[in-house]
């Protein structure tokens, strides 16, 4: 008969292997803190979560945390199953008991915990294994925080950025420079964590280039022809979206992102914003069909031109205002080379820096030569190719995607392209 735990309550542990799972009425993220008998963690590494699954004898899977005993460092005295609601807006007390599950590494139920009396916490302690000694043993924690996540990991000894949720309020950075924007506080766990990691990639590029605490717009431009069926389908565009977030945090005055869908017309689409970006590209991210009011078929079309959409964001510019970075994601097929050869002449003499992406292994012809064409008063656009852009590390990425702006910065300031 499965052991039923009550809050405060211990058992012993003797299995080699642990699955620690939660059931619940409500969306969970599930994670863990590595701590040590004063209760603090020893540092960052010792958070498991999604964009840090493994710590030693701790692995984050499927949903579900996998805790070897033996495997646990010596100076680690406690391991803390967390639980945090999805959307941080909304209590435990709303929604049924969570139930804590522990099995063994045959699949046995050792015990489970009902997380009962719960009210306006949004992250709770469900569990911890702990030792005694050279004993293993389960304890029934229940311990909320209404707080959320921010208190959680403050009093386990983690620093993180938070800042309360205001529509209006403007991105605030900490010492190292990263930003945030109101619209963090609304994701769960999960995605807060892997944002500040990219947050932190991009604000490292800047800071080795010189470029720490620049303010440009962020004008994100995706190829939404018929070649690229198979990134939106499998989801590649909603990704890159997500990736491009964190660039628009770190440089944008709003932290939003400016977008536009092309084939051989455009589609200026509402910006990007933190907190509703799953639902944006849920709702712009397609090939055809008609979506947000827009088209696809007749008002973006599904073949090259992209004069029309690169014209448009020219007028946008004026000389001596604010730079722009624009991120142009594209799979090829560029076939007005002579008109887009002419167009970047002209546009090198307004605040914007072009920066070209291949999505694929394909033949990007002018993308190529950009770096090198002569006739401008500043070289104004770069251009790299990615075969797997899901294969690239962040780090690659915010390197190769912001490397060449700080530098035309400097350049067109020379030039007084820039005030």
């Amino acid at each position: 008969m499965t052991t039923q735990l009550l809050k405060g309550q211990n058992i012993p542990l003797n299995a080699t292997e642990l699955l620690v799972s939660v059931q619940s009425s409500a969306p969970v993220d599930v994670s863990a803190l590595l701590v040590t008998p004063a209760g603090k963690v020893r540092s960052d590494d010792d958070f498991v979560f999604y964009n840090q699954p493994h710590a030693p004898g701790v692995e984050l899977s499927a949903g579900a945390l996998r805790i070897s005993p033996a495997r646990v460092p010596a100076g680690i005295d406690q391991i803390r199953a967390i639980i945090t609601l999805e959307d941080s807006r909304g209590s435990f007390g709303q929604f049924a008991a969570p139930v804590a599950t522990v099995t063994d590494q045959s699949g046995n139920v050792l015990c489970q915990y009902r997380i009962e009396q719960l009210g306006p916490e949004s992250v709770v302690i469900a569990l911890e294994v702990y030792r005694r000694n050279a004993q293993w043993k389960i304890r029934a924690v229940g311990q909320g925080y209404a707080g959320g996540f921010a208190d959680l990991v403050t009093d386990h000894g983690i620093t993180v950025d938070d800042v309360p949720a205001a529509p209006a309020a403007a991105p605030a950075a900490d010492p190292s420079g990263v930003r945030t924007v109101a619209g963090e506080a609304t994701l769960s766990l999960e995605k807060r964590q892997k944002l500040d990691l990219r947050k932190r990639e991009v604000a490292k590029v800047l800071l080795t280039k010189g470029a720490s605490g620049v303010r440009a717009r962020v004008i994100l431009v995706i190829d939404k022809t018929g070649s690229m069926h198979s990134l939106y389908r499998d989801k590649v565009v909603h990704r890159v979206v997500e990736r491009m977030i964190p660039v628009a945090i770190q440089l944008d005055d709003d932290g939003n992102l400016e977008t536009y869908l092309y084939g051989d017309k455009f589609a200026k689409l509402p910006d990007v914003t933190v907190a509703d970006a799953d639902r944006w590209s849920a709702t712009f991210l397609h090939i055809s069909g008609r979506h947000g009011g827009i088209d696809y078929n007749r008002q973006i079309g599904g073949v090259n031109d992209e004069i029309p959409v690169m014209t448009d964001i020219l007028q946008s510019l004026r000389p001596g205002a604010d730079p722009a970075l624009v991120l142009f994601f594209t799979d090829g097929g560029f076939h007005k080379r002579a008109k887009i050869t002419a167009l970047m002449r002209q546009a090198a003499a307004l605040p914007a820096f072009w920066q070209f992406i291949g999505l694929g292994d394909n033949d990007f012809g002018i993308l190529r030569k950009l770096d090198t064409m002569d006739g401008r008063v500043v070289d104004n656009a770069g251009f790299f190719a990615v075969p797997d852009i899901d294969s690239m590390s962040d780090a690659d990425l915010y390197g190769l995607l912001l490397g060449e702006f700080p530098d035309w910065l400097s350049a067109a300031r020379r030039a007084g392209v820039l005030r």
